[in-house]
C-alpha cells in the first residue's frame, strides 16, 4: 500500500464549514479512487486548510470482460447504439452464436495516474455551501481563494493542474509546498508526506488536528479561570467555532466594567458569543463574573496587555448597545406590547403572532388542569409569552427570546410563576436543556409546542426525510420529554384537537399523534430501550396517554426479561403461528371454548388457568396495575408449556380440533389485552 496525502490550502475558511468539507473530501475521493481502495483515511481541517491522508493500492491491474450485444440479425440502429454506448467500432466485435460480442480490455493504471486524472474534477465540483470566484476570468470556485494544492503519493508529487479548456484554473497546480502560520511562520516549505507535514507545521505554529486545538483551548481557558476562582460557562458550540478560527490558540482573560454587571447574564453571554466569540465566566455561586475569556491566534510580545485592553474596549461598546435596548425596553410593559403582535407575522398561512397568542391562551387554559397550574396564571403567561418579540434586545439577539420576556415580566410586577413560565416556555430546546420547572411553565410550554405541531400539520408543512424547517421534530420531542419527566397524564388526542380548533385549516389529529409516537420510538431507540415492546403495546390500539403507555411497555419488558416471560412469549408465538395457519383454512377461531370437549388434563389445566387470569388481568389493567397484570400472564407459562407437550392441536376429530384452536385463541385474546406479543422481536 502507498500513502496518498492531499492538502488544499486557502484563505480563511468559515469555521462552520470546515468539518463538513473534510468529510466531503474523504467521501468524494473514496468514490473517485475506489479502484485503488482508499483505507485508513484520516482527515484534517482548520482555518486555512483541509487535508487527507489514506493508504491506497499502488496500481490497478489490467482487466478483461466480454459484453454480449444485439443479435446478428438485429436492426442496424440497435447495433449502432450498442457500439456508441461502449465507444467501439464494428471491427471490435466478434460473433458468438447468434449474437455480437465485444471483448473489452481495461489497461492497468498506476495510482498516481488515477489520482492525477480524478482530482481536478473532484475539486471543480466540491460542494461548498457557498463558493466564490476571484481574479482573472477562471470559472473555478472555492469557498475562499485557493492558494496551494499539495498532492503526494509516497512522497512524490502527483502532477496535475486545474486547467479546463480555455479556463486556466487560476494557474493552480499540485506541488509539495504548503505554508505555516500566517503571522508567526509565513512562507512556503516542502513536505514529503502526512507525518512530515504535521511535524513541520507544528514547528511553524500550526496545530493540524482540530481535536488537539479544541482540547488546548478548553484546558487553557479553564486553567486561567480556575486561577481566579472562576469557571467557564459551558458552550460546546462556541468552543467548536473558535477551534476553527485559530491555528495556534493562546487564551486570555479580560475584565467587564462593573457598570454593565446588572445586565441580564444571558444577554451578556449571547452578546459576547455572537459578536466577539468570547467565553462567559461565572463565580463559585454560579453568578456571572466580571470577567470574560477569549482565544488569540498569536502570543503577543507584550504578554497580551494591548490585546486584552482592545478587546475590553470593544466589549464596552457592545454592552453599551445592550444597555440602551435594556433600558428602552423596560419603559413599556409586556402587556402593552401584546397588541403589536397582530402586526408580526408568524407564518404566511398561519397568521400573525397575535392570532397565535390567542390560540395559546385558550390551549394553556385547558392544559392547566393537567399540569396542576392555576388557570388564570397559565392564560396570563401564554398571553405575554411572545410579547418580547417586539423588544429591542430580542430584535438584536433573537437567542434570548422568552428569557427576556421573563425578565421584563418580573420588572412589570407580574406573578413570579408567570415570569418563570414566560422564560421557560420554549424549553426544552434540545436534549441538554431542562424542561420547565413549575406547573404554569409546563402548561405554557406544552401549549406552545402543541400549537406549533397542530398549525404546521394543518397546512401540510410536515417534516420530510431531507428537512424539518419548522423544527417540528424538536417540538414533538419537547412534548415527550415534558410528559415523561413530569409524569403527566395527558389525553393527547383531545389536546391536539383543541390545538387544531383555532388553526386556519382542518387538522388530522391522528396524524399528529402518530408523529409524536414515532418520535417516542426514536427516543427509546436512542436510549437503548426496547422499542419493539412499545410497538407491541401499540398493537392493541394507539393509547394517547404516554405515561400509561410507557408504564405498560415497561411492565411488559420487565416480564419478558424473566425466564417465565421469555418462555411464555415463545408459547404465545407458537399459538399465534398455529392460529394464523389454521385460520386460513376455516377460521376465525375466536369462539367460546366448550368445556365438555376438553379431554386431556393439560387442556383442563390451561382452561382453568385462563379462567383465573382473564378477570384478574382485566381488573388489574383497569386500575393500571401493570406489574401485577404481567405476573398473571407469567403464571400461564407452565400450563401453556404443558399443553403443547401433551396435546395434539390438530386432532383428526373436527370438533376436538376446533375446540383446541378456540382455547389457543383465548390465550391470544387474554394476552392481547395488554400487547400484540407477535410484534415482539426475538
Amino acid at each position: 500500500m502507498s500513502e496518498l496525502f492531499i492538502e488544499l490550502f486557502s484563505e480563511e475558511i468559515p469555521a462552520r464549514m470546515q468539518a463538513r468539507a473534510a468529510d466531503d473530501l474523504a467521501r468524494l475521493l473514496g468514490e473517485a479512487l475506489a479502484a485503488i481502495a482508499p483505507a485508513e483515511v484520516r482527515t484534517f481541517y482548520g482555518p486555512r486548510r483541509i487535508a487527507l491522508s489514506a493508504e491506497v493500492a499502488g496500481s490497478v491491474a489490467e482487466s478483461r470482460s466480454s459484453e454480449r450485444g444485439p443479435r446478428r440479425n438485429a436492426p442496424e440502429q440497435a447495433l449502432a447504439g450498442f457500439l456508441r454506448k461502449h465507444g467501439a467500432t464494428k471491427d471490435n466485435l466478434r460473433e458468438e452464436g447468434d449474437f455480437w460480442v465485444l471483448d473489452k480490455v481495461v489497461p492497468g493504471v498506476d495510482a498516481a495516474a488515477l489520482v492525477a486524472a480524478a482530482l481536478p474534477a473532484v475539486l471543480r465540483k466540491f460542494p461548498w455551501p457557498k463558493s466564490m470566484r476571484w481574479g482573472g476570468s477562471s470559472g473555478f470556485t472555492w469557498v475562499r481563494p485557493l492558494r496551494r494544492i499539495t498532492c503526494l503519493l509516497d512522497g512524490a508529487v502527483v502532477a496535475f493542474d486545474l486547467r479546463d479548456g480555455d479556463d486556466d484554473g487560476h494557474g493552480l497546480a499540485s506541488a509539495a509546498l504548503t505554508e505555516g502560520h500566517r503571522f508567526l511562520s509565513p512562507g512556503a516549505f516542502a513536505v514529503t508526506g502526512c507525518a512530515d507535514w504535521a511535524e513541520k507545521l507544528g514547528a511553524r505554529h500550526v496545530i493540524v488536528t482540530a481535536a488537539e486545538r479544541r482540547a488546548l483551548i478548553d484546558s487553557g481557558l479553564k486553567s486561567l479561570a480556575a486561577a481566579e476562582g472562576l469557571t467557564v460557562v459551558e458552550d460546546a458550540g462556541l468552543l467548536d467555532e473558535v477551534t476553527g478560527l485559530v491555528e495556534w490558540p493562546v487564551p486570555y482573560l479580560g475584565r467587564i466594567d462593573d457598570a454593565y454587571m446588572d445586565l441580564p447574564a444571558e444577554v451578556m453571554q449571547v452578546s459576547m458569543r455572537v459578536n466577539q466569540r468570547y467565553f462567559a465566566l461565572c463565580d463559585a455561586s454560579g453568578k456571572a463574573a466580571a470577567r470574560f475569556a477569549f482565544i488569540a491566534n498569536i502570543p503577543p510580545s507584550d504578554g497580551g496587555a494591548a490585546m486584552v485592553a482592545g478587546n475590553e474596549r470593544v466589549l464596552r461598546a457592545r454592552f453599551a448597545d445592550a444597555r440602551h435596548f435594556w433600558d428602552l425596553d423596560r419603559k413599556s410593559t409586556l402587556e402593552s406590547r401584546v397588541a403589536a403582535l397582530d402586526k408580526v407575522t408568524f407564518h404566511a398561512k398561519l397568521g400573525s403572532q397575535g392570532a397565535r397568542v390567542r390560540r395559546l391562551v385558550r390551549l394553556a387554559g385547558v392544559l392547566a388542569e393537567f399540569t396542576g397550574a392555576d388557570r388564570a396564571q397559565a392564560e396570563r403567561a401564554a398571553l405575554l409569552a411572545k410579547a418580547d418579540l417586539t423588544t429591542g434586545l430580542v430584535g438584536e439577539f433573537p437567542e434570548v427570546q422568552g428569557i427576556m420576556g421573563g425578565y421584563y415580566a418580573r420588572h412589570d410586577g407580574e406573578d413570579a410563576a408567570v415570569g418563570e413560565a414566560i422564560a421557560d416556555h420554549y424549553a426544552p430546546k434540545g436534549p441538554g436543556d431542562a424542561v420547565p420547572r413549575n406547573p404554569v411553565g409546563l402548561a405554557a410550554a406544552l401549549a406552545d409546542k402543541l400549537d406549533q405541531l397542530a398549525g404546521f400539520f394543518a397546512i401540510g408543512e410536515k417534516p420530510t426525510g431531507s428537512g424539518d424547517p419548522y423544527a417540528l421534530r424538536r417540538a414533538a420531542l419537547g412534548v415527550i420529554r415534558i410528559i415523561r419527566e413530569g409524569g403527566l397524564r395527558l389525553p393527547l388526542r383531545a389536546l391536539i384537537e383543541a390545538a387544531g380548533a383555532g388553526q386556519p385549516a382542518d387538522l388530522d389529529v391522528e396524524d399528529v399523534l402518530g408523529f409524536l409516537i414515532e418520535r417516542l420510538r426514536v427516543q427509546l431507540r436512542a436510549e437503548g430501550a426496547r422499542y419493539d415492546v412499545l410497538n407491541a403495546v401499540l398493537g392493541t390500539g394507539l393509547d394517547d396517554d404516554l405515561t400509561r403507555l410507557l408504564a405498560r411497555s415497561e411492565a411488559v419488558a420487565a416480564m419478558l426479561a424473566t425466564d417465565d416471560g421469555a418462555n411464555l412469549l415463545a408459547g404465545y408465538k407458537r399459538a399465534a403461528n398455529i392460529l394464523r395457519i389454521e385460520e386460513k383454512k376455516d377460521g376465525p377461531h375466536d369462539r367460546a371454548v366448550d368445556t365438555a370437549l376438553l379431554e386431556a388434563p393439560e387442556e383442563h389445566a390451561l382452561a382453568a388457568a385462563l379462567d383465573q387470569a382473564e378477570p384478574a388481568v382485566k381488573t388489574l389493567l383497569a386500575s393500571e396495575e401493570f406489574g401485577p397484570a404481567m405476573a398473571e400472564f407469567a403464571a400461564l407459562r407452565p400450563q401453556l408449556d404443558a399443553f403443547f407437550t401433551g396435546v395434539t392441536v390438530n386432532d383428526p376429530r373436527a370438533t376436538v380440533r376446533l375446540n383446541r384452536l378456540a382455547l389457543l385463541a383465548r390465550v391470544r385474546a387474554v394476552m392481547g389485552r395488554v400487547a400484540d406479543f407477535a410484534r415482539i422481536e426475538g
